[in-house]
C-alpha cells in the first residue's frame, strides 16, 4: 500500500519554506538597497577604491621605513613620490621610444597602407581606385551627416578623461593619508563601535586588507608573466618598441579585457607596419595564446591560491561582474567575491559549533587503556 502524505508534515515543510522565502526576499531587497547607495556616491567610493589598491602595492616599503624609526608622515611622503616617479618613468618608458621612432613608425604605416591597396586591387578582390575613391566618399558623407553625435561622443569623452584625471589626483593623496594613518584606523574603529561589533568588524577588516593585498599581487605576478612571454615573442621576431610593448602589456593586466585587448591591438599593428603582415599574424597568435593561458590557467589559479577562491569562481566571478558593470565590474569581481568569501567564513566561524571533546568519565571502564 502507497505511502500517503502527512497534512501535518506538509503544512510544516509549507510554512518553513514561506517563511525561508520571506527572509531571503528582505536580504535581497537590503543589498539591492546597499547597491542603490554605492551607485549615488560612485563619485567618492571609486576613488576610495583605487585608493585602496594603490595602498596595497605601496605599503610593504611604507612598512619598511616605518619599522626602521621612520616617522609615518615622512614615510608616507617618500613612498608617495618614489610612487610618483615609478609611474612618470613608466610613462616614459613607453612614450619617449615611440616617439624616438615615430617617423619610422608612420613610414611603416603609409607602406602598410599601400600593400593592403595593392593586394585588394588583385584577385580575389579586384577593387579599383574609383571604388576606393567612392567608398572614401560615402565614409566622409556618414561622417558629416553623423557630426552631431560626434560631438557628443567627443564632449562624453573629454568628460570621462576629467573624471579620470580627477579621480587619479583623489587616490594618490587618499593613498598618502592610508599610509600615514592606516595603523591607526582598526583602534579608531574598535573604540567607535559597540558591544560585539567593536570586535567582529576590525577583524573582518584585516582580513579583508590582506585579501585585497594577495589580490593585487597576484594580479601584477599575471601581468608579469605576459609581459614576459608576449616580450620574447616580440624580441624573436624582431618587431620593434619591445620593451615599451612590455611595459604597456604589464600595465594593461590591472585592467581586464579592455587592457589585454587594447595592449595587443598596438603591438600588433606595430609588426604590421614594421615587418609586415606575416609577422603581425604570428604576433596575434602568439598573444592569443598568452591571453589564453592567462585567463584560463594563470589567472585562476594564482588568484585561487592567493584569495582561496576556486578556479571556477574566479572565472564566474569575472563573467558576471563584466555582464553587470562592465570594465569596472570586471576589476573589482575577483576582490569583491575574495571579501564575501572572508565576510562568509568570519559568520561561519561565530556561528558554529566547536566539536565537543568525548567525556573521559562515561567511557566503559572494560574498554579503558589500563595505565
Amino acid at each position: 500500500m502507497p505511502a500517503s502524505l502527512s497534512s501535518t508534515k506538509t503544512a510544516a515543510a509549507l510554512r518553513t519554506s514561506a517563511r525561508a522565502s520571506a527572509e531571503l526576499l528582505l536580504v535581497l531587497v537590503a543589498v539591492s538597497v546597499a547597491l542603490w547607495l554605492l551607485g549615488r556616491m560612485w563619485s567618492v567610493v571609486w576613488p576610495l577604491i583605487v585608493g585602496l589598491i594603490l595602498t596595497t602595492l605601496t605599503w610593504p616599503l611604507a612598512r619598511f621605513l616605518r619599522r626602521h624609526g621612520w616617522p609615518p608622515a615622512l614615510a608616507a611622503s617618500v613612498v608617495t613620490v618614489v610612487f610618483l616617479l615609478v609611474a612618470a618613468g613608466i610613462v616614459a618608458l613607453i612614450a619617449v621610444p615611440v616617439a624616438s621612432q615615430s617617423g619610422e613608425l608612420a613610414d611603416g604605416v603609409v607602406a602598410g597602407i599601400q600593400r593592403v591597396r595593392e593586394w585588394a586591387a588583385g584577385p580575389p578582390l579586384n577593387i579599383g581606385d574609383a571604388q576606393i575613391t567612392g567608398a572614401f566618399d560615402t565614409a566622409v558623407a556618414r561622417i558629416q551627416s553623423s557630426l552631431g553625435s560626434m560631438v557628443t561622443a567627443v564632449v562624453t569623452g573629454v568628460s570621462t578623461v576629467i573624471n579620470g584625471v580627477v579621480t587619479a589626483v583623489l587616490a594618490v593623496f587618499l593613498m598618502f593619508f592610508f599610509l600615514k594613518d592606516g595603523p591607526r584606523f582598526l583602534p579608531w574603529l574598535t573604540r567607535q563601535l559597540p558591544g560585539r561589533l567593536a570586535t567582529d568588524v576590525p577583524v573582518v577588516a584585516a582580513r579583508s586588507w590582506e585579501t585585497l593585498g594577495a589580490f593585487v599581487r597576484s594580479q601584477a605576478f599575471v601581468g608579469l608573466i605576459d609581459a614576459v612571454l608576449i616580450g620574447v615573442g616580440l624580441w624573436i621576431l624582431d618587431v620593434p618598441l619591445v620593451l615599451p610593448l612590455a611595459v604597456l602589456t604589464f600595465v594593461s593586466a590591472f585592467v581586464p579585457i579592455v587592457g589585454a585587448l587594447f595592449a595587443g591591438l598596438v603591438a600588433v599593428l606595430i609588426a604590421l607596419v614594421s615587418n609586415g603582415l606575416t609577422d603581425a599574424l604570428l604576433v596575434l597568435a602568439i598573444i592569443v595564446v598568452v591571453q589564453q593561458l592567462e585567463g584560463n590557467v594563470f589567472q585562476p589559479m594564482i588568484q585561487s591560491r592567493g584569495l582561496g577562491l576556486h578556479a571556477a569562481v574566479v572565472l564566474l566571478a569575472v563573467t558576471l561582474g563584466g555582464n553587470l558593470a562592465g570594465i569596472v565590474g570586471s576589476l573589482l569581481a575577483v576582490p569583491a567575491a575574495a571579501l564575501i568569501a572572508v565576510v562568509w567564513n568570519y559568520l561561519r566561524e561565530q556561528l558554529s559549533t566547536p566539536p565537543q571533546e568525548p567525556d573521559t568519565d562515561d567511557r566503559d571502564p572494560t574498554t579503558a587503556v589500563p595505565s
